[in-house]
């Protein structure tokens, strides 16, 4: 690891104002995928601000605004008090699930939910700092294009860049079309759609997101919903425990009986992790159930509509049929109350 400068931040005014002034600086949290990065020598940030000590863990009812009677999540808050919090999950389940199929219970217990956000592709050959990577350094080519792809994208990637973005959290997030929101070094305060915090890779693959520098997540809220009944979370991968997705799909459905026709689907949301740079909305199949009845059969044509997009590599075509499925299943144990 790098020597790097140090220091502790007494309040968010502070904080962004440091890290606003030094292009090299980056906000530590709970340090779970950075301090990862730093020793691996895949990042170098030449000063760290430790923000551990703000107060911004709260998750609350939101008592005015767009989404008032939703719920705001302290950007600083744990996974571990997110995932397990009254609100959560009497209100949102699918958070729940996704946040509790993520990692290992002692890195929730130290992780933040705004940086489980900002955490990094798991793709080796970004780590593999003897490998060219367009992410760690732009203009050096992807190693993995035409490498080993197994384990990565079938959805939006470019020329530049097919990694996929790790987060469980983030996918359950979109479907439930969080806001992010963020403060700057002047004091302005801004909301970002979720939809539009991660970005595609494009030409410029080195860009996560659309947070801009010396910004800092300080909530993420949730919007009023009524997919709490009829959500779940299915997270496909290698192994039983630990590991990223292979697939992952966060679905949550709305339906009503009228018209003698027993649950037609009033809203479908649909989101997928381990096929893209960011989660991955299926916007496609959730516009065909919307008026359908919520069967096996149209849950399999929205499914296969969604992937006849998709754009396969060498190493995992296999996640087309494996996506399919996924989707599929995810809404039938939705529709299921999460019972097999």
């Amino acid at each position: 690891m790098r020597p790097f400068k140090y220091t502790n931040a007494q309040d968010v005014s502070s904080a962004v104002n440091v890290l606003a002034a030094n292009p090299k600086a980056k906000f530590l949290a709970g340090g779970t995928n950075l301090l990862d990065l730093m020793k691996e020598d895949v990042e170098r940030p030449e000063e760290l601000v430790d923000i551990t000590r703000l107060s911004l863990t709260q998750i609350k009812t939101i008592s005015a605004g767009a989404n008032q009677g939703g719920i705001s999540i302290g950007g600083l808050g744990k996974n571990t008090d997110a995932a397990n919090h009254p609100l959560i999950r009497q209100h949102y389940p699918l958070l729940t699930q996704a946040i509790l199929a993520g990692a290992s219970g002692q890195i929730r217990n130290m992780a933040t939910n705004g940086g489980n956000l900002l955490q990094r592709t798991r793709c080796p050959y970004f780590y593999e700092v003897s490998m060219p990577c367009n992410k760690r350094e732009p203009g050096t080519g992807c190693g993995a294009l035409e490498g080993i792809n197994r384990m990565h994208a079938i959805f939006g990637w470019s020329e530049k860049c097919v990694a996929v973005y790790p987060s469980d959290m983030a996918v359950a997030l979109a479907a439930l079309d969080a806001v992010i929101n963020v403060r700057n070094a002047s004091g302005q305060e801004r909301q970002i759609p979720f939809a539009d915090f991660h970005r595609l890779p494009g030409d410029t693959p080195e860009q996560d997101t659309n947070l801009r520098h010396g910004e800092l997540i300080t909530a993420i809220e949730l919007p009023t919903n009524r997919f709490a009944d009829k959500s779940y979370y299915l997270k496909v991968r290698d192994r039983a425990s630990y590991a990223f997705a292979l697939i992952s799909v966060a679905a949550a459905l709305e339906t009503e009986r009228s018209d003698g026709s027993p649950n037609r689907i009033v809203q479908a949301r649909i989101a997928m992790g381990g096929v893209a740079h960011k989660p991955w909305r299926a916007l496609i199949a959730e516009k065909m159930l919307v008026g359908k009845e919520a069967t096996e059969e149209n849950f399999k044509l929205a499914a296969e509509a969604e992937l006849a997009k998709a754009k396969p590599l060498s190493h995992n075509t296999f996640k087309v049929e494996l996506g399919k499925r996924s989707i599929v299943r995810a809404l039938q144990l939705a529709m299921n109350g999460g019972k097999a």
